[in-house]
């Protein structure tokens, strides 16, 4: 059996256990009264000084179908263990179905409790099944951050499919997949904006954006051509923007590809990687102190990972020249033993254990290497490394669908920070409301992870690197400000 094959048949088989599973509130598709309900309450972030949550308010039609219904945000939040009733911090009279709030000026450390009401009417969290317990308590404690300076902020971000029109569709017609509402942007460019234009705004002050794989759909010329002309207007390919190659990038065989390189000895063409990089080669960054390494972890056929050994000699000679450098890895697919039993792929979705037992020995004898970030899975997880080795392994979630965000590093002297962002523009929570459904309605218990997965602090000596010059880091915004304003005038 081939390894495509197996792939296929494990993510069959795991789709239809987990479809299989009691969930609560299917009584939901049965005809109800049109009484507004507001629900799928979720704490999204919490970061030291913030908490963002977001909701929906919906009502049955005659024949029980939930229908969005725009109506007030209220938020009310206050210290957990007070008996005082919650102070109202966010009240918002515009209507909207699709419910965003962040509070900020929160004290570290803190244990909050928080109570989201749209027209008085309580939200509750969405599908529970018993995962992530403690999201369902509407309660949280703010993080404590890493002693010392913030050194520089990267938003680590993964599988655009650029191109892609169906979305949450594995195989043929299974499960169903989402399409676009009519009369709208496709949701790719609609997801890409929205993360361009998130991690430009100064409450982000991100200094650098790691894409790590799926940038497109099927890795054609044009999708390729047409996505690196946006991402150009954005920053500097190699500076402010990282890329490496995901499997929906690769090389392939078919008309649509043959205006693409044409590999040595094989009928396969690459198109994407003329307007990014070549395929299975290694690229590593110097910022200031921070080493970035990204690796192409692409197989030529099939859906999962491989890193051939011309990409593995220079991963272990730029470890073993500066193993004590604070270094970052992303590739796309996952690394670990633990992910490859706890996706929905399964093993063969990930890495081959050959190549990730070297990449865990290399880890190893680099002391610097303390985060690998992948992506592929659609999920955030941070899983065990195969071996005692201080390097999180860090999945991050889709940015094209439900929960459609990334997270943000953010490094310090003493250690960093990682909290999940979903992007925020009212396009963008439409379409991430709309995901939701995926996966036979479990996309948000599989995707979303545990409130600690995606928001967390790891003290570390990071004090090698440096601060983020000023006058560069002004000019960047200087930058992003002068498109901002193209952008909009375009756009009227």
């Amino acid at each position: 059996m081939g390894h495509h094959e197996f792939s296929r048949r494990t993510t069959l088989t795991a789709l239809a256990a987990v479809a299989a599973l009691p969930v609560g509130g299917l009584a939901l598709l049965a005809p109800q009264p049109r009484s507004l309900i507001a629900r799928d309450l979720e704490l999204i972030t919490v970061s030291d000084q913030s908490v963002a949550v977001s909701w929906t308010t919906a009502a049955a039609d005659p024949i029980g179908r939930w229908r969005p219904v725009a109506t007030d945000t209220e938020l009310a939040l206050g210290p957990a263990d007070s008996r005082q009733p919650l102070p109202v911090v966010h009240s918002d009279p515009a209507p909207t179905a699709f419910h965003y709030v962040e509070i900020t000026g929160l004290e570290p450390g803190r244990h909050y409790r928080l109570e989201a009401r749209s027209r008085g009417v309580r939200a509750a969290s969405g599908l529970t099944m018993g995962w992530w317990k403690e999201d369902q308590k509407h309660e949280f404690r703010t993080l404590t951050p890493p002693p010392g300076r913030l050194l520089r902020t990267i938003a680590l971000a993964n599988d655009l499919h650029f191109g892609e029109e169906v979305s949450g569709q594995i195989v043929a017609a299974l499960p169903t997949g989402v399409r676009q509402e009519p009369g709208m942007a496709p949701y790719p460019a609609v997801m890409l904006e929205a993360l361009l234009t998130d991690v430009r705004e100064p409450d982000r002050n991100v200094d650098h954006l790691v894409l790590a794989g799926d940038l497109t759909s099927g890795g054609t010329s044009s999708e390729s051509r047409q996505l690196r002309r946006r991402l150009d207007d954005w920053g500097e390919l190699g500076g402010d923007l990282l890329v490496c190659r995901g499997n929906h990038d690769r090389p392939r065989v078919g008309a649509d590809w043959q205006s693409g390189l044409r590999l040595p000895g094989t009928a396969h063409h690459d198109c994407w990687g003329p307007h990014f990089l070549p395929r299975q080669r290694l690229s590593s960054y110097s910022l200031d102190g921070l080493r970035v390494i990204g690796l192409d972890t692409t197989d030529l056929d099939g859906s999962g990972g491989r890193i051939d050994a011309e990409q593995i000699s220079r991963l272990r000679s730029l470890l073993r020249a500066e193993p004590d450098q604070p270094t970052l890895v992303f590739g796309h697919h996952p690394v670990t033993r633990e992910s490859g039993l706890s996706n929905l792929g399964g093993p063969g979705f990930v890495l081959n254990r050959h190549d990730a037992a070297t990449v865990h020995q290399l880890y190893g004898r680099s002391p610097g290497v303390f985060l690998h970030h992948s992506g592929h899975t659609h999920r955030n997880r941070r899983t065990r490394p195969d071996i005692r080795i201080p390097v999180e392994f860090l999945e991050v979630a889709s940015i094209k669908e439900y929960p459609a965000g990334y997270s943000l590093l953010r490094l310090y002297e003493g250690g960093y920070m990682v909290t999940f962002q979903t992007t925020r523009t009212a396009a963008a929570r439409r379409w991430s409301a709309r995901t939701r459904t995926q996966l036979f309605g479990l996309q948000s218990r599989y995707s979303l992870g545990s409130l600690a997965d995606r928001n967390h602090v790891v003290r570390r000596d990071l004090s090698g690197i440096k601060q983020i010059p000023q006058p560069r880091k002004a000019a960047f915004a200087a930058h992003q400000s002068q498109h901002r304003r193209l952008h909009n005038a375009a756009q009227r």
